[in-house]
């Protein structure tokens, strides 16, 4: 039996594209072009005069420009020149001598990013989108008054897309304050400060289009704030401004067919921003809340029957033994409409609210069991590391060759993204040219057996991998499927 391949996704929607809006993909140095990857508390007013409606935004950006910088990202990369065999020919080396010599030899060159960020803190914490600065060796940001100066990278997050770096100056710098979650409404004046295209930094006009998008597919917590303000290329890691200048968003993406522009731009909220940005105090990683259970999307079959009025909230399917959630008294079944009052409907909005809750304490789930509503306290920690990681990486001459394995926990589910499993051998790591990757081993698969022989840890596949087999049978679960391939030794 084949494995089936994961293809990765393209964001892809209805003939158009969602990009991620990098200035560059950390394409030659200089080059130019981007990543073909961006409740109210008062009562609002309608202008009663003409002079009202002629009100400058001016004094916003002035009070949160000084503090959105761009963000170069730089990174070193050997390639090898191509040499052309006449130069390893004795007749041309007989005429030619020494001139091809060195030819062969790996060439160096500087390969750079373009985005924006945001300074927001006086000591200099900017953050911005983890894809301007994904595998970059050197970090440089540049204020508004031309000052540049090296930065730090603290913390990257891909599952959010985000990144926190430190300015390696004592400042202190502008920063700008972050909204209070969920002020905004739909129809909010809301402004977008970036560089795009690297022509410098650029205000561009908009109103929030719609909240709480949750098929943009760009990263694994699916809330973002659609905007029509003008966003393109070079204004990842932006600010997204209300009128009184408070952070709202990180401009992030953009649903284009041609790669610029066409009015419908998608900001991760500054909540997430400030969870990510309040993690990196703590470490080089993030952590999130463990809930130990999963939920379903409730489509209008289901809600028929729960003998719901419209589908709304998540359904719980499994509760797993001794997790907040099992502690809690959460049941199978149960639906989910609310996370500290804030109404789910789908489970990319419940995961969103559920992740942006501080670590610590307690969270308010509102549940409705039966035809009746309850609320349940669930304790916010981090997903329990059960097993021990024993981390191994595996050499020889099995097909696991160039693997890094771990023992499976909460935890490590977790960090690599997998649900429902809690036990087994997961691959962490697969070396580029090795013998797993020539087999098409990939991070995240779980390795069931060996030759009808169960792996329970990395010492059983460690042990299994040192003998020396004729015919190897792997059995290989690779999104929720086990698939077995058969290699000869």
């Amino acid at each position: 039996m084949e494995v089936t391949r994961r293809v990765e996704p393209l964001w892809r929607r209805k003939g158009a594209v969602f990009v991620l809006i990098a200035g560059c993909v950390f394409g030659a140095l200089g080059s130019a072009g981007g990543l073909t990857e961006a409740k109210a508390q008062e009562p609002r007013q309608i202008p009663s005069s003409a002079a009202e409606v002629q009100l400058s935004f001016a004094p916003v950006v002035k009070s949160v420009s000084p503090a959105v910088v761009n963000v170069y990202a730089n990174r070193k990369v050997v390639r090898q020149r191509r040499v052309s065999p006449l130069f390893n020919d004795p007749f041309f080396k007989r005429f030619f001598g020494e001139l091809g010599q060195g030819m062969g030899q790996p060439q160096e060159r500087v390969e750079s990013s373009l985005g924006s960020g945001v300074i927001i803190s006086e000591d200099g914490t900017v953050i911005t989108n983890y894809h301007v600065i994904e595998n970059a060796d050197e970090v440089r940001v540049a204020l508004a008054d031309r000052r540049e100066f090296d930065a730090e990278i603290v913390l990257k997050d891909e599952r959010t897309d985000l990144a926190v770096l430190k300015i390696v100056n004592d400042g202190p710098f502008e920063s700008v304050p972050f909204a209070p979650a969920d002020s905004l409404e739909v129809g909010d004046i809301v402004l977008a400060l970036g560089n795009p295209f690297g022509v410098g930094q650029t205000v561009t006009q908009g109103i929030v289009s719609a909240l709480a998008r949750t098929q943009v597919g760009v990263t694994d917590y699916q809330f973002f704030i659609q905007t029509d303000a003008a966003i393109n290329p070079g204004n990842s890691g932006g600010a997204l401004v209300d009128m009184q200048g408070r952070l709202v968003g990180i401009n992030s993406a953009i649903y284009s067919r041609s790669g610029g522009s066409n009015g419908i731009g998608f900001a991760i909220p500054a909540q997430m921003a400030q969870f990510v940005a309040s993690a990196a105090g703590h470490g080089d990683r993030v952590k999130r809340p463990w809930l130990g259970a999963s939920v379903q999307l409730v489509n209008a079959e289901i809600a028929e029957a729960l003998s719901l009025d419209r589908p709304k909230g998540v359904l719980v399917t499994k509760v797993y033994p001794g997790s907040p959630a099992d502690r809690s008294g959460l049941e199978v079944s149960d639906l989910v409409v609310a996370v500290d009052g804030k109404e789910v409907t789908d489970p990319n909005s419940f995961g969103y609210r559920f992740a942006t809750r501080p670590m610590g304490g307690t969270t308010d789930f509102t549940i409705v069991r039966g035809s009746k509503e309850r609320h349940l306290e669930i304790s916010m920690e981090a997903a329990p590391e059960t097993t021990a990681r024993d981390m191994r990486v595996i050499k020889g001459y099995s097909p696991f060759a160039g693997t890094t394995v771990m023992n499976l926990s909460p935890a490590v589910s977790e960090e690599l993204r997998l649900t429902e499993t809690f036990e087994g051998v997961v691959i962490s790591k697969v070396e580029r040219g090795s013998t797993a990757a020539r087999v098409g081993l990939k991070v995240g698969d779980i390795i069931r057996a060996v030759n009808e022989v169960g792996v329970e840890s990395t010492r059983d596949l460690e042990n299994i991998s040192n003998r020396s087999q004729r015919l190897w049978a792997l059995d290989i679960e690779r999104g929720g499927k086990i698939n077995r391939i058969v290699l000869r030794g």
